[in-house]
């Protein structure tokens, strides 16, 4: 990663480490009779982040000449709240790898076969369970968070109330919906799916939370529960237009990352057959006998590596990598109009260099 990138990494290392203090305070730590459970909840956020959404929306406090640390609960809210959809997508998504380390349901399905004696089935199961029953209390974890931004830094009383309605109805409601259209479209033609509705789904699983976190910061930096101010709008776009790039990049990253630095399985957007931008631009440029291997392996569980990597080579042949990049970089583009009424800082720098990284990152 180049040096150039130094300071925003630093800065989000400080904000990372401000909003893990909040978390593990006593104050607010949680305390589970039953192990499992207990680590099961604190199974990613003990494994760290990038922690980019709770820096984002800080930065976006502190860019609109707020005391960003005012903004901690809200950005820890943030942080358990994108890792709730995490823990749950996991299981949507059937992987068994996250943030380098085994996702919650596939880790409880070992510990229940290996410590239990469970078979496979009950394993299998527990381990189901027990990824919902986490990411249902992160959820709730995460609710319980916002009033501090009154308790504790005396911001006004609407503000947090204005915010959970904002993040726990309609934002909630625009990611879960993007999330089953996710699902749907995995089983649907590649044919039948066109990109603008592929872009839209990226919204609202991914552009839809960091608006969220670019006018939640705007509002408590301003002590303006109305989110539509100018200011307010306008982070809102800047973060949103960048999660949608962040979303497209991870596209990409998902089938060309070094699988150490990713912490994911590489390559599983192919077995799951996710219908990407990439995939989408890549086909029809195929011959018929390069798509019919292609669809052969898309969304082919049994697909060996060596397929997978075949499938790749073409995706790249065929453009679809490079095109989605481009639009990965207009988003980036556009996003950044939107900071000009933002007086210079080293919060606004932070945000440009963060929709740099967004495009330039290889993790």
């Amino acid at each position: 990663m180049s040096q150039k990138f130094t300071p925003l990494m630093n800065a989000i290392s400080h904000r990372q480490a401000m909003v893990r203090n909040y978390l593990f305070s006593e104050r607010n730590q949680l305390h589970f009779a039953y192990q499992h459970l207990q680590d099961a909840v604190y199974s990613y956020v003990k494994a760290g982040g990038k922690s980019l959404r709770p820096a984002v929306l800080m930065f976006a406090c502190g860019a609109v000449g707020g005391d960003d640390q005012t903004a901690i609960p809200a950005a820890a809210t943030v942080e358990l709240y994108h890792t709730f959809t995490l823990v749950h997508d996991d299981i949507i998504d059937r992987d068994e790898l996250r943030r380098g380390v085994p996702t919650v349901h596939h880790d409880f399905a070992t510990r229940a076969k290996n410590e239990m004696g469970y078979n496979p089935a009950q394993a299998s199961h527990y381990g189901l369970t027990i990824g919902i029953l986490a990411g249902d209390m992160q959820q709730g974890w995460a609710a319980s968070l916002l009033p501090d931004l009154h308790f504790v830094y005396d911001l006004p009383p609407q503000l947090p109330l204005v915010l959970s309605r904002e993040l726990f109805r309609t934002i909630q409601t625009t990611l879960i919906n993007g999330e089953t259209v996710d699902v749907l479209q995995s089983q649907t033609p590649f044919d039948k799916i066109t990109e603008a509705d592929v872009l839209d789904m990226l919204w609202q699983k991914t552009g839809v939370l960091y608006e969220f976190c670019g006018r939640a910061g705007a509002a408590i930096g301003l002590k303006h529960p109305h989110l539509d101010h100018p200011l307010i709008h306008a982070m809102g776009q800047f973060a949103g237009k960048c999660g949608t790039a962040f979303q497209i990049q991870d596209d990409i990253l998902g089938i060309t990352a070094d699988e150490a630095k990713l912490g994911k399985k590489v390559g599983a957007d192919i077995i799951e057959g996710k219908r990407t931008i990439i995939v989408l631009h890549a086909l029809p440029q195929m011959n018929e006998a390069e798509r019919a291997f292609a669809l052969s392996v898309l969304g082919n569980h049994d697909a060996s590596l060596d397929d997978i990597h075949e499938v790749v080579g073409l995706l790249k042949k065929y453009g679809g990598i490079a095109h989605a990049k481009k639009l990965a970089e207009g988003y980036v583009q556009e996003a950044l109009t939107h900071l000009a009424p933002l007086p210079d800082s080293d919060y606004k720098q932070w945000l440009m260099l963060w929709a740099d990284y967004i495009i330039a990152r290889d993790l």
